[in-house]
């Protein structure tokens, strides 16, 4: 596909015996995501390595129940759904036309551990909670942590994918980070040594 960046090889390590569904939605992401709004046009030479593989290094992290808040594209809930079956993954987006392409995905690929709501985060309830609540791309901490610290059960974890600038994002956020009572507050670095890019993870667990 011209303009695709050609697929690193450690994506098929990292997928695994899901790798051709990894390759599908990439394919699929890469013909229709401009057009639809899904990514910028500047994305292309950089999707596996920006994006795909940025989301899945994350993948070891979660369990259980899994909302993924503000899911766009698929980023990081779609592919992290791929490569974790055995995870249920709530994905959560209130524009349609998101939705829209989220349940395409999910139909083309066959992925019966996902379920796709149309919701604002703030909008939604479950009294159960979400074992792992996770974003990507969506705000700071300091609003980002009101919209997801609810939805998490009660000794449950944050595992929000952050930018370089995430150290700077939790001393902007303390107040939420002590309203929420989010204990253990880390920022893991992923893929060290293994991706171009590194992923960073700001984890913390929710009472």
């Amino acid at each position: 596909m011209t303009g695709l960046e050609v697929e690193p090889v450690i994506a098929a390590e990292l997928f695994g015996d899901r790798i051709d569904e990894a390759r599908a939605f990439t394919d699929a992401l890469a013909r229709e995501g401009v057009e639809r709004g899904l990514i910028g046009p500047l994305e292309l030479p950089r999707l596996w390595t920006r994006h795909i593989l940025n989301s899945v290094i994350a993948a070891p992290l979660f369990h259980g129940s899994v909302a993924d808040i503000g899911s766009g594209a698929g980023l990081p809930g779609l592919v992290l759904a791929i490569a974790r079956p055995d995870v249920q993954w709530t994905l959560i987006e209130p524009m349609e036309r998101r939705v829209t392409w989220l349940n395409e995905q999910v139909t083309a690929l066959a992925l019966e551990n996902v379920e796709v709501h149309r919701a604002r985060a703030e909008d939604v309830r479950r009294p159960e909670g979400f074992d792992v609540v996770t974003a990507r791309a969506v705000s700071a901490l300091r609003t980002l942590i009101p919209l997801t610290a609810p939805l998490v059960k009660d000794g449950g974890e944050l595992a929000l994918l952050k930018g370089m600038n995430v150290e700077n994002e939790i001393e902007a956020a303390q107040k939420p980070i002590k309203k929420f009572r989010l204990s253990n507050v880390r920022v893991e670095v992923l893929g060290e040594g293994v991706l171009a890019e590194t992923t960073r993870v700001l984890r913390a667990v929710v009472r």
